[in-house]
């Protein structure tokens, strides 16, 4: 067994690495951690156990700073690097992207090249089991060559085998980089093997502090039938990858659309033989498409022009108002009646101050696509920041990021999904907004020529211009969707 550690020495501020003194962290007027005292020499490991609730993540989340003591000081060797028990990787950054990211966001650490992660650098966490996430997240840790790493029980969730594997490589990598630990575990044997030292951490208060270097494992460890199953079960592997699902595409769905639009048609055939006056059949538009395919094709250019146009001053103004009233609720409740208010004014009221203003041009064309469409760029952009784990915004603090880091790596990435879901309904919008500026504003474009034709009574030609609108709506989604599917790529189909 351990023994009571002797005091430690009197020496040199700068051996050491970690100072508690009378750390008290209470909430909600229950506390947590009372008066706790304590040293870490540079280079020791540390292990600290107890029961559930006792206290000991709390005690790391003071040491990394995420979390402030009520009483006491708190001393730490430079910015600590933290190993949550839950990895918190970024889904959609790959293993290199994972490790490299505190390099990427301060500009100093290096790579720990003996960590074996050289062959899946190219895989997202979704496709890593649970063995290679926690040697991802300790390689992003080492990446940030700090001198103290704190790992709040990194392999909880590992099977027996696979955890004492990483019990050896951990106590081998220890011993090559030097570097201080403080590890949290429930796990007597791990803290026992791995530990110079092993704090029991009891009812928030440090009931003692046992020498454990030079122990050893335990005899059951290595004799006994303890010593027969692991010689039969072999050395575990911990490399497992979760190959990616093949994409299911169910006859059913071929046929249903085809189907579906065989029903259109024959609805439309029907509905022109009632009224064959003002809905003219297929073939007459299908004609009417290809003998005016030129004044089409021009018209469908001004228009695609007008809802790009908007779509791009939407991006422009709604994603940073987005962001700004996500990040700052006080500004979201000043601005929402607002925003609200103005997409419940009809165009036809705003159209007449457009004309006096900017007249009848393009300029006019384009606001109204903007104003039609911006709305959901607004709400995705706030949701979407909202929406990214506070968990990931811990693991930057950890690593010193700035505020631009948190932005460009973790925020504006994560709210991307929502956002890139937003922008499907923009897109759709703004071709909306386009046709219906077209229709007020007159000049060129789809929806002035379906209007135009229509009061000429030409109405195949006028047909002819709705459905080479509805086909570009269905290419401009189209091409949002196959975005979203390459920016997400990490995600599981």
């Amino acid at each position: 067994m351990g023994h009571p550690a002797p005091p430690l020495p009197a020496t040199a501020e700068t051996s050491v690495a970690i100072r508690l003194a009378g750390v008290t962290v209470e909430f909600g007027g229950q506390r947590v951690l009372s008066e706790v005292n304590l040293e870490v020499r540079k280079g020791e490991f540390v292990a600290i156990i107890g029961p559930s609730g006792g206290g000991k993540s709390t005690l790391l989340r003071v040491i990394a700073g995420l979390l402030g003591a009520q009483q006491g000081e708190v001393q730490v060797a430079g910015q600590p690097a933290m190993v949550f028990q839950d990895y918190r990787l970024l889904p959609w950054r790959t293993v290199e992207g994972n490790i490299r990211l505190p390099i990427e966001l301060t500009g100093r650490g290096k790579i720990e090249t003996h960590l074996g992660m050289k062959p899946y650098c190219k895989l997202y966490p979704h496709q890593l089991s649970g063995g290679m996430k926690a040697r991802v997240a300790i390689a992003r840790a080492l990446a940030q060559d700090a001198e103290v790493l704190l790992m709040d029980e990194p392999f909880a969730a590992l099977d027996a085998l696979v955890r004492e594997r990483f019990n050896l490589e951990l106590k081998q990598l220890h011993q090559r980089t030097g570097k201080t630990v403080l590890f949290v575990t429930h796990s007597i044997r791990e803290a026992v093997y791995l530990a110079d030292r092993v704090v029991v951490l009891t009812g928030g208060k440090i009931d003692t502090v046992l020498d454990t270097s030079g122990e050893g494992r335990l005899t059951a460890f290595t004799d006994g039938l303890e010593a027969e199953l692991r010689q039969r079960l072999g050395v575990a592997d911990s490399s497992f990858l979760e190959p990616p699902p093949p994409p299911l595409r169910p006859p059913w769905e071929l046929f249903g659309v085809v189907g579906l639009v065989t029903l259109f048609f024959l609805a439309w055939g029907l509905l022109a033989a009632q009224v064959p006056v003002f809905v003219p059949p297929p073939s007459a538009v299908w004609s009417a498409i290809l003998q005016n395919s030129g004044i089409l094709a021009q018209n469908a250019l001004s228009t695609l022009q007008t809802t790009g146009l908007g779509i791009l001053c939407s991006l422009l103004i709604g994603l940073p108002l987005g962001y700004a009233m996500g990040r700052v609720r006080a500004l979201e409740r000043l601005l929402s009646p607002f925003i609200v208010a103005l997409q419940a004014v009809p165009t036809v009221i705003i159209a007449p101050l457009l004309i006096i203003w900017f007249g009848y041009g393009l300029s006019s064309k384009v606001i109204v696509t903007a104003l039609i469409s911006i709305f959901p760029v607004l709400v995705s952009a706030m949701v979407g920041v909202r929406e990214v784990d506070r968990t990931y915004r811990e693991v930057f603090q950890t690593m010193g990021a700035k505020a631009w880091g948190v932005f460009a790596k973790l925020e504006f990435p994560g709210a991307l999904p929502v956002i890139l879901g937003g922008l499907r309904l923009t897109v759709s919008l703004a071709l909306i907004g386009a046709v219906v500026a077209e229709f007020v504003f007159g000049g060129s474009g789809l929806g002035f020529m379906a209007n135009s034709e229509r009061l000429n009574f030409h109405y195949p030609t006028s047909f002819a211009a709705v459905v080479v609108t509805v086909l570009l709506g269905i290419t401009l989604y189209g091409l949002v969707a196959w975005l979203e599917g390459y920016v997400l790529r990490y995600r599981r189909r």
